[in-house]
């Protein structure tokens, strides 16, 4: 397992945080799915927007099969063990005025953070993806034309690595990140930075 060494004094639970893909195939309860979007509701927002919105389905319900469909096939092969499956759109306007909402990804991730933390904190894992049908889901989801998705995100009880399709099962373990140095400049940037 890969080491995780702070290099500044972090709470543990932001260090601790990471993205497994084996989960146990337990559907997650209605109750545990609005806990943790709770958490992501109370995230910070441009002029109090909250521009984040969910769909989501639990493993045991009508609606998994058509919003697994949603994955790319190489996500299905792993997420098909997650108890729920929960869509991160956010809204691109306000609400009002239907002004562009410049900072509506931003938010939005803040709020997936808050659900991340708060799945850690209940015993669960989550693992927001990218690799999805774009063109599919705002269809699929019946978004408005003003939602866009962010990600989809599963989550669940974590499982056996053993039961990953073999080329993950070297990379369930935590990733390690770039040393402060790398990420952190007084007053400026310096040159040559990536």
């Amino acid at each position: 397992m890969t080491t995780r060494d702070a290099q500044a004094p972090a709470d543990a639970q932001f260090i601790g945080r990471w993205s497994p893909r084996a989960f146990n195939g337990e559907a997650l309860s209605h109750a545990q799915v609005m806990t943790l979007i709770e958490a992501a509701r109370w995230a910070p927002s441009c002029f109090n927007s909250q521009p984040w919105r969910f769909v989501y389905a639990t493993k045991d319900s009508e609606h998994w099969p058509a919003m697994l469909s949603l994955l790319m096939d190489m996500n299905q092969a792993w997420a098909q063990h997650a108890g729920a499956l929960i869509a991160v759109v956010s809204r691109n306007t306000f609400q009002g005025n239907d002004a562009p909402a410049p900072t509506h990804s931003f938010d939005t991730g803040a709020a997936w953070m808050s659900m991340a933390l708060q799945a850690q904190s209940m015993g669960l894992a989550s693992h927001a993806m990218w690799g999805i049908e774009h063109n599919d889901i705002p269809t699929a989801l019946n978004l408005p034309d003003n939602m866009q998705i962010q990600a989809m995100v599963a989550v669940g009880a974590v499982g056996n690595k053993a039961d990953l399709p073999e080329p993950l099962q070297e990379r369930e373990q935590p990733s390690p990140r770039k040393a402060l140095s790398e990420l952190a400049f007084a007053g400026r940037m310096p040159d040559g930075v990536e």
